[in-house]
């Protein structure tokens, strides 16, 4: 078969590649038993000092308790995290080498985790090697990673289900990120009970949030506009473009949002 010629190196192709995800009220109970199923033996759980003592976490603690899950908090989590924030979690994770990961919080504690993974898993690799271009070299990851399985306590950033890892570069004075298939999450488990302890300006600014990723998704650049072609499928970005799946999705929760954000 011939080779599809690209009209201008274009891009041709479009991967969905998400975390499995589990929804149900009260299904939080159960990230015990999925630890104990992936055989785990040093946890690593990841949130921020306000969510520690708040129910969402207590959920987790209570399941990790009742299966003997062996765990170590880390609770210094910064909201909207830095690249030094980055740095202090990574170094937790190296010194307690970790074979998984939970995270509990919004997309600032899930990205946290995320990185953690990252570089726990590639203690050799300097901290600028997987951030994007051109603030970082943007290297392809090719190590594998622990099970990561995200809670999300927010309802915007849809963290749990990507490949990217956002922070602010503080010397730049730029926000950039890690973008890789690699980094995420195993399992996202959405508990809607952990929505009701969201204070009441968090919860509108996730229905902003949700608002502003689906009109950015679906007014994207077509993935099939987008250049260069990736050589190998392993450099093709995780922001892709809008794409048919894509679009269905966007228009879907524009509609929730039109319908229920005012509520």
């Amino acid at each position: 078969v011939p080779e599809r010629p690209t009209l201008g190196n274009t891009d041709y192709a479009f991967e969905m590649a998400i975390s499995n995800i589990r929804y149900g009220e009260g299904v939080t109970k159960e990230i015990g038993m999925d630890l104990q199923n992936l055989g785990a033996r040093r946890v690593c759980l990841m949130t921020d000092k306000n969510l520690s003592q708040l129910p969402p976490v207590n959920a987790v603690l209570n399941s990790l308790a009742k299966y003997g899950i062996n765990f170590q908090m880390y609770d210094n989590v910064r909201v909207e995290p830095s690249d030094q924030s980055f740095l202090d979690a990574i170094k937790f994770a190296k010194k307690g080498e970790f074979d998984a990961y939970v995270a509990v919080g919004g997309g600032s504690v899930i990205d946290t985790c995320k990185a953690a993974n990252l570089y726990a898993s590639s203690p050799t690799s300097d901290f600028l090697d997987y951030v994007n271009a051109p603030i970082g070299k943007g290297k392809p990851v090719a190590v594998p990673l622990k099970p990561l399985i995200a809670v999300p306590t927010t309802a915007g950033t849809g963290s749990e289900t990507t490949g990217v890892a956002i922070f602010d570069f503080k010397e730049l004075k730029v926000k950039t990120g890690i973008a890789s298939r690699a980094i995420k999450p195993t399992l996202g488990i959405i508990d809607p009970l952990h929505t009701l302890s969201m204070p009441e300006r968090i919860v509108a600014n996730s229905g902003f949030d949700v608002l502003c990723h689906a009109l950015e998704s679906y007014t994207a650049l077509p993935y099939n506009m987008r250049s260069p072609c990736p050589s190998n499928p392993i450099n093709r970005p995780a922001y892709q473009g809008s794409n048919p799946i894509s679009d269905v999705w966007a228009l879907h929760a524009l509609r929730i949002v039109a319908k229920y954000l005012k509520r």
